[in-house]
């Protein structure tokens, strides 16, 4: 028997691929209250009511409690797919985005203890396993502290698959950070190079990570995440600091540490002048 659920919000992606399936799709895995799901080749997630939007998420009142395997029948009547709102930056744009963010940078203990890669934003060290990624880390930072997409592709790969869970810290890492070159390249520079690595990046994550962080990498690197984090940057671009805070905040609950491994990825895609994140020692 199928199991029905009905949505109250869905990301596009979502609405596009249920619409695609006749609304139905397939339990792939069921982390805490939440399962991801397929419906035919895309990577959707049915959490509660409160969780931030994403292009793939179906936000439901009681997920279903359908088991891996098992089909789910979504109903989005009356559901306007959400999607992140653009954001077009010319150069004082990104000046004001790494202007805001030097700004925060400096008050993001008050969100808590960090976890994962978001130890770096507080220059507290890396715990097992990423500690031996510090390398890694420092290369892909430095390289776009020169804007040398060149040099972040080897380092990004390598990072692909590192930790544990279905979205290991490195893969939200290099989203975050591809999620900031995305925004960059838009606003002007090496546009083409920067999307040949991300190019190479999504290629390359099925075969190093699980199915639902390969697709949510892509999203990231195609410059499309969870709600918090274009919130964070549209609060940033314009100089609102408070704003940006709570969006902050609201992205590092993601997930166990997902959402500090974005913040700190973004944080050294961004390349502000000061150090974009604590760089591990040599």
């Amino acid at each position: 028997m199928t199991a029905a659920v009905r949505a109250h919000a869905a990301g596009v992606t979502a609405c596009a691929a249920l619409a695609r399936h006749a609304g139905v799709a397939r339990v792939l895995a069921r982390p805490g209250g939440a399962a991801f799901v397929t419906a035919g080749d895309e990577v959707l997630w049915l959490g509660p009511l409160e969780a931030p939007l994403h292009p793939r998420a179906v936000l439901v009142a009681a997920p279903s409690r359908a088991a891996a395997g098992a089909e789910v029948r979504v109903d989005l009547t009356g559901v306007t797919p959400w999607r992140p709102a653009p954001l077009a930056l010319d150069a004082s744009g990104v000046a004001a985005l790494r202007g805001g963010w030097l700004t925060l940078a400096g008050s993001l203990a008050s969100l808590g203890a960090p976890a994962g890669f978001g130890a770096l934003l507080v220059e507290a060290p890396l715990a097992f396993p990423l500690d031996g990624a510090g390398g890694l880390v420092r290369a892909l930072a430095e390289a776009c502290g020169r804007d040398d997409p060149a040099a972040v592709e080897p380092a990004a790969l390598a990072l692909l698959g590192l930790g544990g869970g279905l979205t290991p810290s490195g893969d939200d890492f290099v989203g975050g950070a591809l999620f900031a070159r995305h925004l960059l390249a838009a606003a002007g520079g090496e546009a083409h190079a920067w999307r040949c690595v991300a190019d190479a990046v999504r290629g390359a994550a099925p075969a190093r990570t699980h199915p639902i962080s390969a697709a949510l990498l892509g999203d990231l690197a195609r410059g499309c995440g969870h709600a918090p984090l274009h919130e964070l940057v549209a609060a940033l671009a314009t100089g609102d600091v408070t704003r940006a805070r709570g969006a902050a905040g609201r992205l590092v609950r993601l997930g166990h540490s997902s959402g500090w491994d974005i913040l700190a990825g973004f944080a050294a895609g961004l390349a502000a002048r000061r150090r974009p994140v604590a760089l591990p020692p040599r």
